[in-house]
């Protein structure tokens, strides 16, 4: 069984510096990716990591960023899923020289 975490415990995670939460249990990243076909990389990476982990991620990919938000269904918010999902987005934005927006 999943069990819902917080906001707040979300956020204190080793892993997800940069992610943000909201009050609907929802975590975002954004990450800036400088043109549209590195975004593309990443959000295909993503796909292959959330099919991995039986966990999908909302992804939407602009001209020079890629929006990233997770929630697990399930708990009707944030779960450990979403934490360990986040950290393997994070390495993967990571090994394609992109970084996450901390501007939010």
């Amino acid at each position: 069984m999943v069990e819902q975490i917080t906001a707040q415990q979300f956020l204190e995670s080793h892993g997800v510096d940069g992610w943000v939460t909201n009050d609907s249990g929802v975590a975002t990243a954004i990450f800036t990716s400088g043109d549209r076909a590195t975004g593309e990389r990443l959000a295909e990476r993503i796909g292959e990591l959330g099919a991995a982990a039986n966990h999908d991620a909302d992804v939407e990919v602009a001209q020079d960023r890629v929006t990233v938000r997770l929630s697990t269904h399930e708990v009707g918010g944030l779960s450990q899923r979403d934490v360990d999902l986040a950290r393997q987005i994070t390495g993967a934005a990571r090994e394609l020289g992109i970084e996450v927006d901390r501007s939010l």
